[in-house]
């Protein structure tokens, strides 16, 4: 294990979160400092990208010579995705998104995907968590490490201190907020380390004690 704390700012160097079987490169893009997360499978070398947010020349040489399988898009918000049909038109990569937010993702979507199914990446697993009110067809991406923690990439519905902005609709709230504690909180350990779509990583425990708060406060 590294030193890996998660920690990037755009124009800096990524963060290696290196595990038994698979190695997570983090690294910043874009005005509103989206993360993107380059995942290659120890045993095969092959590699997944979740959101091409932005600047396509840094993503590009942060997946090397070695390409990319698949580009997962975990929402529809533009800038998740400003790179995407660059990186494709590099690659070759499949684009994968959840079923109900592909339509707002202008690059079109080879694979749609739905609670619960399985994304392979060499030979690792990654299953795909449906988490609806940041968006519609918003989703997160497990993998559940047999070596160690579980590994939770939230895209913009779970952050350190809070769920995903639903834009003062409470209904959307609820909905997030329940499905956030139903499908994350309730199923997964404290040690359950989370990827976040902006900013600093941080864990399910850390996040924990907060829920009644967030749930008061409706944001």
């Amino acid at each position: 294990m590294t030193d890996y704390h998660g920690n990037v700012r755009v124009g800096g160097p990524a963060q290696t979160h290196e595990l038994a079987q698979l190695m997570i490169t983090k690294v910043a893009v874009g005005p509103m400092d989206n993360n993107a997360y380059l995942l290659r499978c120890r045993q095969t070398d092959e590699q997944l990208l979740i959101d091409a947010a932005n600047d396509a020349h840094t993503l590009l040489t942060l997946i090397g010579n070695g390409g990319i399988s698949r580009v997962v898009t975990t929402h529809r918000h533009g800038d998740h995705w400003q790179a995407l049909g660059e990186v494709v038109a590099a690659t070759g990569a499949t684009t994968v998104a959840g079923r109900y937010d592909a339509e707002g993702i202008d690059v079109p979507t080879d694979e749609l995907v739905d609670d619960g199914d399985t994304i392979s990446l060499g030979a690792v697993g990654l299953r795909v968590i449906h988490l609806t009110g940041h968006t519609p067809g918003s989703i997160a991406l497990l993998y559940d490490d047999p070596k160690g923690a579980p590994h939770l990439f939230t895209g913009d519905s779970l952050f350190p201190g809070g769920v995903g902005n639903t834009r003062g609709d409470a209904k959307n709230f609820e909905s997030l907020i329940n499905d956030v504690e139903a499908k994350l909180f309730d199923q997964l350990p404290d040690e359950t380390w989370v990827y976040p779509g902006h900013g600093a990583d941080t864990t399910l425990g850390t996040e924990r004690p907060h829920l009644p708060v967030w749930r008061a406060r409706g944001w």
